[in-house]
Parts: structure tokens; sequence; C-alpha cells
């Protein structure tokens, strides 16, 4: 898939942003104590990157800078060892490795002792093209036992973009929008704690019955799959080349995690007295219409 495609054609995926940590809505803004606030994975995610914490490359352009934090337990305070920290971004040109095995500018860490970790890599750039452009940013999936897996992206102060980018101007992404600091040697580095946070799990026996291949009713040849990674059931449609993480509500719905109420988007299950599972994926779009997509699960 091109970035210019997801895009242009993904709008739900490309403006979900969610909350975690102890953050609420008050009606009209997100407030809280310590929020870590979480924001779409984006289609560009792979697994199993490799354990590195220094991503630069030899020979390669781009403005070195170290990114680095503290991973905490919910109370805001207590650091948290051995918490999985995956990092990815696009290179100087706007690309991301989504196929080679360098897995270029993609790696893990664990937190040590004191919670700590960072990464040494480049600045990304923003990419797109004429005014619909995507503001620099880091992706980040931390995964830490007892928690629920936190995906979020993190910006830069003075990026013209971010303005124009319904993500990263988001009031809930405040506080990922950091400050790049000049150090001596002429690199950069920006720093990121993080705070994790509880929410509520689907019984994993549920994901049993809703993996498999969906067929959409009214184009035949329009398959997506439902699969279960990290405890977490996952959803994957034309053009991605992993998936997007859902999140479990309550009632047979999952969401993905943080799309903006006014999209009012769920995936709704329902068991059909055939064995079938049919997927509903509720929405509404730009005009405030309610739309639903209808699939049903393959024998």
């Amino acid at each position: 898939m091109q970035r210019k495609d997801f895009i242009k054609n993904s709008a739900l995926l490309a403006v979900a942003i969610s909350t975690s940590g102890f953050i609420r809505f008050d009606g009209k803004r997100y407030v809280g104590d310590c929020e870590t606030t979480s924001d779409v994975l984006g289609p560009f995610y792979r697994p199993d990157s490799p354990l590195r914490n220094n991503f630069v490359i030899q020979g390669e352009k781009g403005e070195p800078i170290e990114l680095s934090g503290k991973i905490k337990h919910e109370d805001c305070t207590t650091p948290y060892q051995n918490a999985k920290v995956e990092l990815w971004h696009c290179d100087h040109n706007g690309l991301y490795d989504n196929e080679s095995p360098d897995f270029k500018y993609r790696g893990t860490v664990y937190s040590d002792e004191e919670g700590n970790y960072s990464f040494k890599t480049i600045l990304p750039v923003p990419y797109g093209e004429g005014n619909n452009y995507r503001p620099a940013h880091f992706h980040l999936m931390i995964s830490a036992e007892g928690y629920q897996p936190l995906v979020t992206q993190l910006y830069f102060v003075g990026d013209p973009w971010i303005g124009k980018d319904e993500m990263a101007s988001s009031p809930t992404a405040k506080r990922r929008i950091l400050e790049v600091k000049n150090l001596k040697d002429g690199s950069k580095k920006v720093a990121f704690d993080i705070s994790m946070s509880k929410k509520l799990a689907a019984d994993p026996a549920i994901f049993h019955r809703l993996e498999g291949i969906y067929i959409e009713e009214k184009e035949a040849g329009k398959a997506k799959e439902l699969f279960k990674k990290d405890n977490q059931l996952w959803f994957k449609s034309n053009g991605m080349p992993f998936g997007q993480n859902l999140e479990y509500v309550s009632n047979n719905t999952f969401i993905i995690p943080g799309i903006p109420p006014k999209y009012n988007f769920s995936f709704v299950f329902e068991f059909m007295p055939s064995g079938a599972v049919k997927m509903m994926e509720v929405f509404q779009d730009e005009k405030g219409e309610k739309q639903v997509i209808v699939s049903i699960k393959k024998q």
C-alpha cells in the first residue's frame, strides 16, 4: 500500500485518537493527572522488529536524534521494569521499510529496572502530497504484563503540519507534541514518559469464535481477516500489511482505539443460529448519516 493511498482512502483510520492512563473527557476537553494518550496504529506496523536501540545507518541522510523516557505503572510514579517498547518511523524521504529483512528504522527494547528506555535514530520527516501531509512522527507500541498494550505517536513542536492533522492537533495529543532539544555535538534529543493503564478485556474464549476470514455481503470479492495477537483482536483489510488492533467495549462490540466520537465507529458481532458469525462495521459518515458494512465469516 502506498502512503498516499492510505492517507486518501483510510479517513476513519487516519483520524483515530483515544486515551489511556488517568484521563477522562469532561464534555469539552480531556483532563487527567498523567495521561498517556494513544493514537492510530497506522498501516505500516511490522511485528518482530529486531532487539536494538540504535537505528542509525551509515551513509544514509537524516538528523541524529535520541528518544528516551520512562515506563511507569498506572500510579504514574512506580517504574515498570521489562516493558516491551517498539519504535518505528519513516526515513529521511518519508518512506517506511515495510518488507526488507533489515527492518530499517524499526526496533525493540525493554525498559530497565528504573523504567528507562532509549533509542538513537534520525528525526522523521512529514510525508504526503499537495495539502494532505502527515506531520513528522514516531510510532510507539508498549506492551507490559497486566496492562492494555499502548499504541501511540509522538510529534514535534514547530511542525507546520500539526495544525492541519486531526490526530496531531487533537487535545489528546497535546502532551505528545515534544520539544526537540539541540545538543552540543549537533545531535538532537526528545523525552517522553509513559504511564500504563488497565482496560476492560474480552474473554479470551471469544477470540477463537471471531477469528477468521469475513466476506462482505455487498462486495463478494472483498475479504477481511480477524486474528489474535498479544491477547488482542486485530482487524486486517485489503492493503494493510499487518492490521489494526481492536479494543473490547462490551456486548460483542469492539472499537478501533480512539475513533473520535463524531464517527461513532464500532465492530458489532452477531452469532447466527447456523454457526456463522456476522460482523457489522457501524459508523457515521461525514454527513452524520449512519452506515453499516456487513460481512460474514467463512465456515
